[in-house]
């Protein structure tokens, strides 16, 4: 019996190890696979332009990421789905053993039942005692040996279903490995395509060298036009704090508060946008095209879809709303001693002083019908000078 025991021991602790873990691995598939929904749909409405373009690139870029996403969860799953199936044979193999021994001493007893069937045999190993005391004993042995009897069949019996479970088990996970084999095939000649595709534009796009050196000189203007406004605030924030005896913002009790409750919300922030996918990254990075040449990025920049709703990512108070040459509108909400900027919309329907809330809608993101309908929200944040990650604040 505890040979059972410990053998159904080491057959359940990884099991529910493998349960939680193939768990994960699903989210994890089934959340690329709606990035890789969403951002399909987004390059649907871009590539109405034949024209190649950034947008596309981008789109392309972010959908390669997530497909091999993809890949490795499933791989990661077969992985799994291996050592599982690797237990289960030891487990397996255990369970034999211990059904043969437990059969083996079965059939010993019943011989030994056999060779003293008769009753008379009980009587005279009763009457053969020396003292009542001994005959007692005797009893309760003769009892406990026909309930044991009794125990190894019931143990056989459940010896054998575990084992018939784990072969069932062990025959559906076969199937269900070979299942994400044949899917990790279809992936990987998507992502083939995908790949073919995105040479494609890229090399279609370097014919465009002097159109994108020109549209990045643009896009820098605009940058330095947001920081320059940034950084006014920050510098009147800093001047207040200054006469008021302190260093950096200088905050009410319910400013300090609210900036409190935004830090500790951390990787729990709501996203600027309903859906969106992040196209560019925060900080310094190799430009996707032009060869040799750094773009920096203050924040990250969100594809989403024509007309969606820009939404506040916490509470706070809007302190500049102001337009931008080339860049449309932005918004600038301060959440105590840090900030949260919202640029390229359009239709803002808040002003400077205004109160928002969670998820309050203050605009919409501004659609370049002319360029392959780009709808990008440009999102960040700062803590007083300092530019933050918002990958490392909203919710992923």
């Amino acid at each position: 019996m505890r040979y059972f025991v410990f053998t159904c021991f080491i057959f359940l602790v990884p099991f529910l190890g493998f349960s939680q873990s193939i768990s994960e691995l699903q989210k994890q598939k089934e959340n690329a696979a709606k990035e890789i929904e969403y951002t399909t749909r987004l390059l649907q409405e871009a590539q109405k332009n034949e024209k190649s373009s950034l947008t596309k690139l981008n789109l392309l870029n972010s959908k390669i990421r997530q497909r091999n996403n993809l890949i490795a969860a499933i791989n990661g799953e077969i992985r799994l789905y291996d050592e599982f199936i690797s237990n289960n044979i030891i487990s397996i193999d255990l369970l034999g053993d211990d059904l043969k021994k437990l059969k083996d001493e079965y059939a010993e007893m019943i011989r030994l039942a056999y060779k003293n069937r008769h009753s008379g045999d009980v009587l005279l190993f009763m009457l053969s005692a020396d003292n009542f005391n001994q005959a007692y004993r005797r009893l309760l042995y003769t009892r406990r040996y026909s309930d044991y009897r009794q125990n190894q069949v019931e143990t056989i019996s459940s010896v054998q279903e575990v084992l018939n479970e784990s072969i069932k088990k062990l025959e559906e996970r076969k199937a269900a490995k070979q299942q994400l084999v044949g899917q990790t095939q279809q992936e990987r000649q998507q992502l083939s395509k995908e790949q073919g595709q995105q040479n494609q534009e890229l090399q279609q796009l370097k014919d465009q060298k002097r159109s994108l050196e020109k549209r990045l000189q643009e896009q820098r203007k605009i940058e330095e036009q947001l920081e320059r406004e940034i950084q006014r605030i920050i510098e009147e924030e800093a001047k207040k704090g200054r006469d008021a005896g302190v260093s950096g913002f200088a905050l009410t009790p319910e400013q300090k508060l609210i900036g409190d409750n935004f830090e500790q919300n951390k990787l729990r922030l709501p996203w600027p946008v309903e859906r969106g996918i992040i196209v560019e990254h925060f900080g310094i990075h190799q430009h996707p095209v032009l060869t040799n040449v750094q773009v920096r990025n203050n924040g990250v920049n969100i594809a989403t879809e024509a007309g969606s709703k820009v939404r506040a990512v916490f509470n706070g108070e809007v302190t500049r709303v102001f337009g931008i040459s080339g860049g449309n509108t932005a918004v600038i909400i301060r959440h105590g001693s840090y900030l949260s900027v919202y640029s390229n919309l359009r239709e803002v329907v808040v002003k400077k002083g205004d109160k928002v809330t969670t998820k309050q809608v203050i605009g919409t993101v501004f659609t370049d019908y002319n360029d392959d309908n780009k709808t990008i929200l440009k999102f960040q944040i700062w803590h007083e000078s300092q530019k933050m990650n918002p990958e490392d604040w909203i919710v992923r």
